[in-house]
């Protein structure tokens, strides 16, 4: 019997069903895109499966208008490849035109996990900023900045937790409930803030009224669906409707989602060749049989294979080279041992360069948080 699964902003277990969840949600499949898309691998392979209003960020690509991408992050742990999901985004939307913005969350992480703010913030510059950088992130039309002071600038300030409070006047204990089930007072002010985070980009005081598209994975709708019903409520300001765009989980090495707190759950981009190396090959969720001449005669499984998903989500952008991998699995030619050693040198490849060009970015730090 299949296993029931779960997706909540703080829990996500089982084996996820996509297409209920598109139900469930209420959330659209990805239309049709126009062709500058397929350069990004997540819109391609399906990776990015749904949607809420995104056709209003492909008009305002396609028209060259102004439009922003919202995003935040959680300043805890290390970052690892299933940050990467994110990341990629974020530079791409960049390369489109897109205003970033980029919200630490450190109230949250004070909130939720007890983390003083001090160790929030230089977890985010060392583990967030500077790979963000190294991947491609430009200074340059992106505004990253903390909860917890969002602006040199007292007038942005104020607007920006002024909303904070408006958007508590247009909702209910009540609400929060059938959203999140039940809810501490810290979750409720983080809750609160993020609303604010995905809308204030529209305030006169930042970019005035733009489309804001909020990628996120989909364990994260309920976050959009509040803010989305409250920004209706209120008339002055009006806003633009958010957009939001919904990717798949990126397994954990052993399979599940990954967690920042079991290093030998994801792959850091700090980690050395021989901590991937041990990593895989003694971690990594296979989907070959239990014996070779079982998996010659009856062939593996890519699609629960986390080596192969690897490959898929970041590591293999070549798609005639992917689906060989994929039917040589399949088919039993290729074995379990074969395909971690092509995952190995694939993110050892990458993760030379990457940890290069990550020394590099220190001198540009400084130039994202001005």
């Amino acid at each position: 019997m299949k296993e029931e699964f779960k997706v909540t902003p703080w829990e996500v277990s089982g084996e996820i069903d996509y297409e209920k969840l598109i139900r469930e949600f209420g959330i659209m499949p990805m239309p049709k895109l126009p062709k500058f898309f397929n350069e990004n691998i997540f819109f391609r392979r399906g990776i990015i499966f749904a949607h809420r209003d995104f056709n209003r960020i492909i008009e305002a690509i396609e028209r060259k208008k102004k439009f922003v991408m919202m995003t935040g992050l959680m300043p805890s742990g290390k970052f690892h490849i299933g940050h990467m999901i994110l990341a990629k985004q974020i530079i791409f939307y960049q390369s489109l035109g897109a205003r970033v913005y980029i919200t630490i969350a450190d109230l949250e992480t004070y909130h939720a996990r007890g983390q003083s703010l001090e160790e929030s913030k230089k977890t985010a510059v060392e583990e967030y900023i500077l790979n963000y950088a190294a991947l491609g992130l430009k200074p340059q039309n992106c505004d990253i900045y903390f909860q917890s002071e969002r602006s040199k600038e007292g007038k942005r300030d104020n607007a920006y937790y002024r909303l904070q409070n408006l958007l508590a006047k247009h909702t209910t204990f009540n609400e929060f409930k059938a959203v999140y089930g039940e809810i501490s007072p810290g979750k409720m002010i983080s809750v609160l803030l993020q609303a604010s985070d995905m809308l204030h980009p529209q305030l006169p005081e930042f970019e005035n009224k733009v489309p804001v598209v909020v990628p996120v994975g989909v364990d994260q709708d309920p976050h959009i669906r509040l803010a989305r019903d409250i920004s209706q409520r209120i008339k002055n300001p009006r806003f633009i409707q958010l957009s939001s765009t919904y990717h798949k989980f990126i397994p954990g090495l052993k399979g599940g989602k990954m967690s920042s707190s079991d290093p030998m759950s994801f792959i850091a981009l700090t980690d050395s060749a021989k901590e991937v190396e041990m990593k895989i090959k003694k971690y990594a969720f296979s989907g070959g049989r239990a014996t070779i001449e079982e998996h010659r005669k009856r062939g593996g499984n890519p699609e629960i294979d986390v080596c192969f998903q690897y490959l898929k989500f970041f590591f293999e952008p070549d798609d005639d080279k992917l689906e060989k991998i994929y039917n040589d699995y399949k088919t039993g030619k290729m074995l379990t041992w074969e395909l971690k050693e092509i995952t190995i040198g694939k993110i050892n490849n990458f993760l030379k360069e990457h940890q290069r060009k990550r020394e590099e970015a220190r001198k540009k730090i400084k130039s994202f948080l001005d």
